[in-house]
């Protein structure tokens, strides 16, 4: 890249650059160039990729050229934001999630009740240790999904632009294939199945909680698995998301009458168990396996954490029963339609009583 200057300026595409919006690549290289600095040089034709007109949302390849109109000056420019330093303790916190740990990536075991960024009242999170993974790096790793606060298991983190640009688009492109263990309340009556059930953001929870709306919501898929049950009380399943909507799988559990263990914002009293079961939720990412920028796959397994295996010695399961379950096979065939459907109308009942007994609550 060549210094800037008073002149226009000319910047060739790294290849850790490859394949990332336009308007990525000004935020990684030209901070100082807003987006809507950026977007008026795009109108007025002054910014050009190769020598043609280009846009904010065109992606760049490696060895292309970017042509820039002069720097700006910038009036009152805000004084940068330094993060606060890591202590030891946070050092070795963040280190001792580390699963896996290669040149383009590393793969954390996060652990429930960490929350994956900052937020409102949200000083402990993920995104905050991160400097502490840079290891033989100068620059920092990112993030590249997220987990639910109170959800545990494997994260990716990429740690070049390169690979963030990459992890992104199988992300987006949902060839990223995740699998969760959950142990839910009851006893599903489909041991293998899928929920189609369409998710919307439920009104006035500002956005906290996710509902079925079967009008306006987004498509939401998710298959699942039993792989053991102790007796009507609970059950032990695989998950898989195949679209990504907020809290998706904790939704569509509780949607079809079996809560996750543990929570209570979409189960309320029945998500808990009695008899020393642990009140936190039984929300596991087992396992992530996604192409490797450098050829290959990257996959991943995560442990349980405490309380999940401990509960899951109190049930009786078997965690050695749980690996071999990695939906490689086909979808439920055709013939469980009816079932499917049923399970369907048993949601649809579930969800009218619950606004049934909202309303009795609210005449009381």
């Amino acid at each position: 890249m060549t210094d800037p200057t008073s002149d226009v300026r000319q910047f060739t595409v790294r290849a850790e650059d490859d394949g990332i919006r336009l308007d990525r690549w000004f935020k990684r290289h030209l901070p100082e160039a807003n987006f809507n600095t950026v977007s008026r040089w795009a109108r007025t034709g002054q910014l050009r990729l190769d020598g043609a007109r280009a846009k904010p949302g065109d992606h760049i390849a490696a060895g292309q050229v970017i042509r820039v109109p002069p720097a700006e000056p910038v009036k009152n420019p805000r004084p940068k934001r330094e993060r606060p330093a890591l202590s030891a303790e946070q050092v070795e916190f963040a280190q001792s999630m580390v699963l896996h740990h290669d040149a383009e990536a590393l793969v954390l075991n996060k652990p429930p009740g960490l929350a994956t960024q900052g937020g409102t009242k949200t000083t402990e999170h993920v995104d905050g240790l991160l400097d502490a993974l840079t290891f033989d790096r100068d620059d920092r790793p990112k993030l590249v999904h997220r987990l639910d606060k109170d959800t545990s298991g494997a994260l990716l983190v990429a740690r070049t632009p390169r690979a963030a640009a990459f992890f992104s688009k199988h992300f987006s492109g949902r060839s990223a294939k995740k699998i969760y263990w959950a142990l839910v309340v009851g006893m599903p009556e489909i041991d293998d199945g899928m929920i189609d059930l369409p998710l919307a953001k439920q009104p006035g929870t500002g956005g906290e909680k996710m509902h079925v709306d079967e009008e306006n919501g987004q498509s939401a898929k998710s298959r699942y698995r039993v792989i053991e049950r102790a007796g009507n009380r609970a059950a032990w399943v695989a998950l898989q998301p195949l679209t990504g909507r907020t809290h998706q799988l904790r939704a569509h559990m509780a949607a079809i009458g079996h809560p996750i263990v543990g929570d209570g914002k979409y189960g309320g009293q029945a998500a808990f168990l009695t008899g020393g079961v642990s009140r936190k939720m039984h929300l596991h990412a087992r396992r992530i396996r996604i192409d490797h920028p450098d050829g290959g796959k990257l996959d991943v397994t995560a442990p349980l954490p405490d309380h999940f295996a401990e509960t899951m010695d109190t049930l009786g399961f078997d965690p050695a029963l749980g690996d071999p379950v990695d939906f490689t096979d086909a979808p439920p065939p055709a013939g469980r339609e009816q079932k499917k459907a049923k399970a369907r109308a048993h949601a649809k009942a579930v969800r009218k009583e619950r606004r049934g007994e909202r309303r009795s609550r609210g005449r009381g």
